[in-house]
């Protein structure tokens, strides 16, 4: 819908108002780590290079700092705080990618880049600390409204990294629009960030569900089979095949459960739950390590941390957690969509 400049002059806050009429738009009441943003992200205000220039001055501005694989924290008293002024994100050295994430209420928030060359000696700061996205959701480090913008700002700027040139010519290509583009000046094709869909399932038959274990799982836990949907695929296609390809169980009826943003690089985790139809399982040891059926009532003691032989599911904040949560709590009626 076309907004005139009056429009964008207006306080923000229109999305959450139809939100908050509107409670089926909520996001899942459970919590999963990097879901339910509070961020307006105003992608009309994207094309607009001065007002985003004035906005990243204003100072009610904050800025999320990523390097690579870490978020710079700031030292508050016996807190850790990801948000950053202006003037801080210039003094800790932004790097040359800047991303207008959107609104909070009617503060600014914008990720930025941090120079390589100023990593190591951000390390050497005591008053600052720098430590990988997942660890901070895991370890509850910082509060949880932050999650969601760091995930969107570290997403984003991985991609800027990974596609400074253009596939169809090979020439470098500049960053626009707020930074959710990127325009080649020799061949004119526009690039734009891409989602990778994962489906992530649990194949389930009567009281029974069917968990596998990866190579780089910790040596307890069990958890939901997933992969990447491919090209042409829909998502219960998707499902059908990657759970036939992992565990050799055919699956009919797909039922959709939730998602969640996984910004490692950037990805959308898909959560369904799958009826199995067959009951052997034949491993493809590419895919997985080990996998096996197990009861309702001992995915209970693995979700409370109670397995007598010390079994686990992934943390509440992965989506995996909820969907083993709700097979346990209702059992075969997670399949009626």
């Amino acid at each position: 819908m076309h907004r005139t400049r009056l429009d964008l002059d207006q306080p923000r806050g229109f999305y959450r108002r139809i939100v908050s009429q509107h409670p089926e738009l909520k996001s899942p009441t459970f919590h999963q780590a990097y879901s339910g943003s509070r961020l307006e992200r105003a992608a009309e205000r994207r094309g607009d290079v001065s007002g985003l220039a004035e906005l990243a001055k204003n100072g009610r501005a904050g800025f999320y700092l990523i390097g690579g694989e870490q978020v710079l924290l700031k030292k508050t008293g016996d807190s850790l705080d990801p948000l950053f002024s202006p003037r801080e994100a210039r003094e800790f050295g932004s790097g040359s990618e800047t991303v207008f994430l959107g609104f909070l209420g009617d503060e600014p928030r914008f990720g930025a880049s941090i120079q390589t060359s100023a990593i190591e000696t951000l390390k050497a700061r005591s008053d600052l600390k720098l430590i990988d996205l997942r660890s901070i959701a895991v370890q509850g480090i910082v509060a949880a409204d932050h999650l969601p913008p760091l995930a969107e700002a570290k997403a984003i700027l991985g991609w800027h990294a990974r596609h400074r040139f253009c596939p169809n010519c090979g020439s470098a290509t500049d960053p626009t629009q707020g930074g959710w583009r990127r325009d080649c000046p020799i061949c004119q094709a526009e690039h734009f960030p891409r989602t990778d869909p994962v489906v992530i399932m649990l194949a389930i038959a009567g009281d029974r569900c069917v968990l596998g274990r990866s190579p780089h799982f910790p040596a307890t836990m069990w958890s939901c089979l997933a992969g990447f949907a491919e090209p042409g695929e829909s998502i219960e296609e998707a499902v059908r095949r990657e759970i036939l390809e992992e565990v050799g169980i055919g699956c009919a009826r797909v039922s959709y459960f939730a998602s969640q943003p996984w910004p490692f690089p950037s990805s959308l985790m898909i959560g369904c739950h799958a009826e199995a139809v067959t009951d052997a399982i034949v491993i493809d040891k590419s895919e997985i390590e080990a996998a096996r059926w197990f009861e309702r009532e001992e995915l209970r003691l693995m979700l409370e941390r109670k397995h007598p032989d010390g079994l686990t599911t992934p943390p509440p904040i992965a989506i995996a957690h909820h969907i083993i949560r709700d097979f346990i709590q209702r059992g075969r009626e997670v399949l009626v969509t």
